[in-house]
């Protein structure tokens, strides 16, 4: 995977943190920051994925074993 530099400005207090987890993980900062922001992006790729699944089932709605034709009248299912 090609990889590209950036500047990043956080919080100084943040930084210090930052740096402790990363060596806690046996990690680089970097690689400590590769690794969140990939979970992030597979996360948000996943919910566009599946959202977009739901969408197209909403669409084309549910099989209820109708096709399509309702065979009974109201009054059918709610006798009084």
């Amino acid at each position: 995977m090609e990889t590209q530099n950036i500047t990043l400005a956080l919080p100084k207090e943040i930084l210090q943190k930052a740096k402790i987890m990363a060596v806690k993980r046996h990690t680089s900062l970097s690689g400590l920051l590769t690794q969140v922001l990939s979970e992030m992006v597979a996360q948000e790729e996943a919910y566009a994925s599946n959202r977009r699944h739901h969408l197209a089932w909403l669409e084309r709605g549910a099989d209820l074993g109708t096709e399509g034709t309702i065979s009974w009248q109201r009054e059918d299912l709610h006798g009084r």
